[in-house]
């Protein structure tokens, strides 16, 4: 992947070539963005920058050999390892070198996808995966050994905030004192569930979301008419891969749409209605049933959605850029139950309730219990 395939991030590109242009490359660092932002193909882009020698412009083509290995993401000194779990083909100590092939073709068709489309990928998305022990240990043998080509060795990992504490530790000395010519490319959406010692090792670079122009240019040369292309970018809110399941009618989100609409119709109802409660134990076990990672993308969605009506509440519309596409729900309307008085509650339950999924709770019950706060918490009055 080159740089020039990269969607915005001028002044990124521009830093990471300078850095490898002027031989002043550090040795460990760490790129932070949110997902669509562009943080994985840079990484890639800047590995191939570096391993293949090319240069600032797009007509020197650099080592054409090592750009072709580079492209199909097989050249022998550029390493991966990411978040992965025991599936159907991997029955025990699953690390990333038994999903390589998976991983090729997942870049190849979705370089800005998301952590839970790699999980569907590979068939865990019922499950959390994580860079475990077996990882890290993995890591120290393949980059203990030398250079294949002579030059750098570069280790990209992918979401790093989901190592867990074990395997940090055992990567701390590495990236500390690494084997000579050895560059860490870390990338996470989330730097504070990273430990710090991991952190305090790594040069931090921060990606901004997409800029909406950069998101419609690149829909537009897809094909995607003008006004289509820009109502699309609106509603990414600067998350590429979003946009590109908006375009394709695929998106997660219109699942969760009609889940978080069914939600608080039940919720708004069940304040008169004792049979709205059992409508709400309903929608917890349907929700339930799915994966862990599922129950807490859904529920981060729901922070979202609930921030979003707030700022339609207090008239802040530019800054509102969601839509739920569910027939006959006004947003507008159910903006007003969403104010000063209950905003902080909200939040803090759906984030106590992702801490519990995310610690193996019992979802049907997690869900429930958050059902019944969100019916007390709708109903408070505004100051």
């Amino acid at each position: 992947m080159l740089f020039k395939e990269i969607i915005g991030l001028p002044h990124i590109k521009k830093h990471l070539t300078h850095s490898a242009d002027s031989g002043r490359v550090p040795h460990a660092q760490l790129f932070v963005g949110p997902e669509g932002s562009g943080t994985l193909p840079a990484a890639i882009a800047y590995a191939q920058y570096i391993l293949c020698q090319n240069s600032k412009s797009e007509n020197d083509t650099g080592n054409e050999v090592c750009n072709l290995k580079c492209n199909a993401l097989t050249h022998p000194d550029l390493h991966f390892a990411f978040p992965v779990s025991n599936s159907d083909t991997v029955k025990s100590h699953a690390v990333s070198s038994h999903y390589l092939t998976e991983w090729r073709q997942f870049l190849k068709d979705d370089p800005y996808g998301s952590l839970f489309d790699w999980y569907r990928v590979i068939g865990i998305e019922k499950k959390q995966g994580q860079i475990g022990v077996d990882e890290s240990n993995e890591i120290v043998k393949r980059l203990s050994l030398k250079s294949y080509e002579g030059g750098y060795k570069i280790m990209i990992i992918w979401m790093v905030e989901k190592m867990n504490t074990s395997a940090s530790n055992k990567l701390l000395k590495l990236l500390e004192e690494p084997p000579d010519k050895t560059i860490f490319l870390l990338i996470a959406e989330d730097e504070e569930q990273i430990i710090q010692t991991i952190r305090s090792r790594c040069q931090m670079l921060h990606f901004p979301p997409l800029p909406e122009e950069a998101i419609t240019t690149a829909l537009v040369d897809m094909g995607l008419q003008r006004d289509e292309a820009q109502r699309l970018a609106y509603e990414s809110n600067g998350n590429f891969n979003k946009a590109l399941e908006l375009m394709n009618k695929d998106s997660e989100e219109l699942i969760f749409e009609k889940w978080f609409v069914q939600w608080v119709r039940s919720a708004f109802m069940a304040k008169g209605k004792k049979g709205a409660i059992h409508e709400l134990i309903l929608w917890s076990e349907e929700v339930a049933k799915t994966g862990r990672e599922t129950q807490k993308n859904f529920l981060k969605y729901c922070i979202a959605v609930f921030r979003q009506a707030m700022l339609i509440n207090y008239k802040v519309n530019e800054l509102a850029f969601m839509k739920v596409h569910v027939d006959g729900f006004q947003f507008d309307k159910f903006a007003s139950y969403v104010h000063e008085n209950n905003i902080l509650g909200i939040v803090e339950e759906l984030e106590q309730a992702i801490y519990h999924v995310e610690r193996n709770g019992n979802s049907k019950i997690i869900l429930t219990d958050l059902s019944i706060k969100l019916t007390r918490l709708l109903h408070r009055t505004a100051a």
